[in-house]
């Protein structure tokens, strides 16, 4: 039997549920986490949802239309390439890696970014001038081509096309950190911090980081985006995932040899790299809204 209480106790939701409660608010901001969640569990169980091997070659089987077309077959549900391989399997493994990689990628970048930018928003007189001019310069530069240059340099690859285009990153958190950081660092509370005594570190840790959320999933969200079309446009090239590795750009790619006899090989890729970036776009700013709705009440 429950105890009687003669006073009922107040609910007070935490951060995260009044965030996911402005963020339910947005039907588009769902829908787009629905979509990218899709893209997620097809990149995590690939392997037991794919109904073939994605380099498995049938000869009998070459240049099979969709399902939905009159002469498609439903055992091959997005047709086959030239060489008679699974559309659908390859574009399921696609998503693994692409999207995979861009994961890595980001987090990778985004722990190096906002350590070296916490370290240059502390800095004061000439040097902190010479750190902003040096990120302002690498900023000017569009992302996929310094992936580029590095990727001349570093060589071809899945490998160095990832290193390549995290490098690449990195300056944007950077610099946003470092923003955030010296903006941060004149407001009272970090002041008053100061004047108990706290540290360098503990000003980071327990006062600058938890209010950096929302600049750390704007950002994130729009580097996962960028990462993910870099490293398709590397593999289109033919500078990074070769064509034997199924990775959605050079699945791309490889379809542009027979577009005109089976046009599904580039619509079908290009439809999913363009879902892809657009679900992780309305989800980071669906975040960023839910936050920002957040931190105003």
């Amino acid at each position: 039997m429950p105890q009687f209480s003669l006073y009922e106790e107040a609910f007070h939701p935490s951060p995260w549920h009044r965030t996911w409660a402005a963020f339910r608010e947005s039907h588009i901001a769902i829908i787009g986490l629905f979509v990218l969640g899709m893209f997620v569990v097809f990149s995590v169980f690939a392997p037991v949802l794919s109904p073939y091997d994605p380099n498995a070659q049938n000869i009998d089987g070459l240049l099979i239309p969709p399902s939905w077309a009159m002469s498609g077959s439903i055992s091959n549900l997005f047709g086959t390439d030239a060489l008679g391989r699974d559309l659908f399997s390859r574009i399921m493994y696609g998503c693994r890696i692409t999207l995979g990689s861009g994961l890595l990628m980001v987090v990778l970048a985004m722990l190096i970014g906002v350590s070296i930018g916490t370290l240059a928003g502390m800095l004061k007189g000439v040097r902190s001038s010479i750190v902003n001019h040096l990120l302002d310069a690498l900023m000017a530069i569009p992302t996929l081509l310094i992936a580029i240059i590095i990727v001349a340099i570093l060589g071809t690859g899945l490998v160095n096309s990832m290193w390549a285009i995290t490098l690449a990153l990195i300056p944007q958190f950077i610099h946003h950190t470092r923003r955030f950081v010296r903006s941060e660092a004149k407001k009272e509370y970090i002041l008053a911090s100061r004047l108990d005594g706290a540290n360098k570190w503990q000003l980071f840790v327990h006062s600058i980081l938890p209010n950096m959320t929302e600049m750390l999933v704007v950002q994130g969200t729009l580097a996962l985006s960028i990462a993910v079309i870099d490293i398709s446009a590397l593999g289109f090239l033919n500078l990074g995932a070769q064509s034997s590795l199924p990775e959605l750009g050079a699945i791309l790619a490889d379809g542009l040899d027979v577009a005109y006899l089976a046009p599904w090989n580039v619509a079908l890729p290009g439809i999913t790299i363009f879902v892809l970036v657009l679900s992780i776009n309305v989800v980071g700013d669906g975040l960023r809204s839910a936050l920002r709705k957040r931190m105003s009440q």
